[in-house]
This record gives C-alpha cells, sequence and structure tokens, in this order.
C-alpha cells in the first residue's frame, strides 16, 4: 500500500507522546507505511494541522494525553477536539486515528498507553499503534481506483 500519513502529537505530556509516537511508527514501519510526524502544543491544536494538511496525505493519526484536573477544562478540550476530528474525517473522507488518551489521572493514562509492566491488562499492541490499525484499515477499505 503506497500511503502517507501524518502523526500529530500533542506533547503536553511528552512521556506520553513519546511512548504513543514510538508504537504508532513502529507498526507503521512493519506495514511499510511512510510517515511525517509534527508536534504541537496541546490536542486542541491537533484538528488545524490536519485541516492544513488534508490533501497532503491519505491519513492522520492524532496522538496524545488529557488528564482530568480539577475543572471542566478537560471536558471541553477533550470533546470540542473529537467533535473537530470527527468532521474533518466525515467531510473530506479521510480516515484519522484516535490516539488521543482522556485518563482521570496520571497512572491511568500511562495504563492506557499500553507501556505498562503493572497493569492487570497487557495490551498487545499500544494506543499509538491501535490507531494506526484503524487508519490502515479504513484506507484498505476504501475505494479502489479503476
Amino acid at each position: 500500500m503506497n500511503k502517507k500519513i501524518l502523526i500529530i502529537c500533542a506533547n503536553y505530556y511528552p512521556e506520553l507522546s513519546s511512548i504513543l509516537k514510538s508504537n504508532a511508527e513502529v507498526f507503521l514501519k512493519k506495514e511499510k507505511i511512510k510517515s511525517k510526524c509534527v508536534y504541537v502544543p496541546g490536542i486542541f491544536e491537533i484538528p488545524v494541522i490536519i485541516a492544513r494538511n488534508i490533501k497532503k496525505f491519505d491519513g492522520f493519526l492524532a496522538l496524545g494525553c488529557v488528564i482530568k484536573g480539577e475543572t471542566p477544562h478537560f471536558d471541553y478540550i477533550s470533546r470540542s477536539t473529537f467533535d473537530a476530528l470527527m468532521k474533518l474525517s466525515i467531510d473530506y473522507k479521510k480516515p484519522i486515528g484516535n490516539g488521543i488518551i482522556t485518563a482521570l489521572n496520571k497512572l491511568q493514562a500511562i495504563q492506557r498507553s499500553g507501556n505498562d509492566s503493572s497493569s492487570k491488562v497487557q495490551k498487545k499492541i499500544g494506543k499509538g499503534a491501535e490507531a494506526a490499525k484503524a487508519v490502515l484499515a479504513v484506507l484498505k477499505n476504501g475505494p479502489k481506483k479503476s
């Protein structure tokens, strides 16, 4: 499959972003898919980067983490970001893998990343790779060119 994927990595929690990016890139490399990565400060900036690059890439990976604090900010940021990602995907008919972790605390975020050996439920692939796998599944099931 000759496709290009743009990985947009929110770097608010760099240690988690690094895990997500790494397992996404390992998966894409194994599948022989070309990728490029750009960094943004937080998840809220991911949709605008996708919008700017929508015609240059076949699919996108949104990677990052939001951890709930004491205010409703978590709810507004995650909801508006997820809604914008879905709108972009539907409007442009391009797959966007959602590898954004929403967690109640940092330990939960680490466990959900798929890279925590103390977790009771060890994932076979990490959250970044799950998002990449979803994008490739949509690309493989897309319309065939005649």
